[in-house]
């Protein structure tokens, strides 16, 4: 054919066609078969120990797979059953997202359960109606801090130290600050209950008055509006039971009264207090 092995060879490598060349009998070979180094080195009997690690990893002693440790589950902070200033807190922040309409009362109720439970339910948490550290991060994320009357919006807010003018005699010493009542013979507290005041507009009058007028069924001729166990102390100004802030709490305002919202003590106070009692409202 005129060209040696060698140059065939060489031929067969550079185009990288499967060219058969005759063998010394003139019979054709095999196909030239041109192996490239590999990149990767040689498996070694290390490797393959290693695959087997590789083969075995998650696997306990019985070459069974294992489960990785579970993460503890987020502390749960408030229960239904518990009271306190931090379950008030809790309220009137379910309150600003609207899952509350109730309190706070400060107390964790049904109510409260129901209402954690379905915010937990609308952001994908485990519906336990228990108030853990997830559940509690997600909630003030969303709502703002809760101001002293938002706690205490339905009441239940402590009593203030009285007035030194409350101090002797019978007195009803009426405290804006604390939003209080007592009543007080002889520097005793014989009760105390929540009480609401005017609005700006119609404020309720500070200073020290005496009760002149009492009437167990009166209604307003001013504003039509009923003020069962009224005890006059100033004009048109008395300390009276009020339903609307029986139902509504301090969402409302009176015209200028003192309203009580608690009907039976209202009507024990009304029973006890003569005309001529004395009356100190300040702040």
């Amino acid at each position: 054919m005129g060209r040696s092995f060698a140059a065939l060879l060489v031929l067969v490598t550079v185009g990288g066609c499967t060219v058969q060349a005759a063998d010394g009998e003139g019979k054709q070979s095999s196909p030239v078969r041109i192996e490239l180094p590999s990149s990767e080195p040689p498996a070694t009997a290390d490797d393959n120990k290693d695959n087997d690690k590789d083969k075995d990893k998650g696997k306990g002693k019985d070459n069974k797979p294992s489960t990785a440790p579970k993460a503890p589950p987020p502390t749960v902070l408030w229960s239904p059953g518990d009271s306190g200033r931090d379950v008030r807190e809790l309220q009137a922040r379910l309150r600003q997202v609207a899952w509350l309409f109730d309190g706070p009362t400060g107390t964790y109720d049904d109510l409260t359960e129901r209402a954690v439970r379905g915010f937990q339910g609308k952001r994908g948490l485990p519906r336990t109606g228990e108030t853990d550290t997830v559940t509690w991060q997600r909630l003030l994320r969303m709502t703002h801090e809760p101001g002293k009357w938002d706690l205490y919006l339905m009441g239940g807010q402590p009593a203030a130290a009285p007035d030194p003018r409350c101090l002797t005699g019978r007195v009803l010493c009426i405290d804006k600050t604390s939003r209080t009542l007592r009543w007080m013979v002889d520097g005793r507290t014989v009760s105390t209950m929540e009480v609401r005041f005017g609005s700006q507009y119609t404020p309720t009058r500070e200073g020290v008055f005496s009760v002149y007028w009492k009437s167990r069924h009166h209604v307003s001729t001013l504003y039509d509006s009923p003020m069962p166990y009224a005890m006059f102390f100033s004009g048109g100004q008395a300390v009276h039971y009020s339903t609307d802030f029986a139902a509504r709490g301090y969402a409302g305002a009176s015209h200028g009264c003192v309203n009580v919202r608690d009907e039976r003590a209202i009507a024990e106070l009304y029973a006890q207090v003569r005309d001529g009692d004395k009356v100190v409202v300040y702040w």
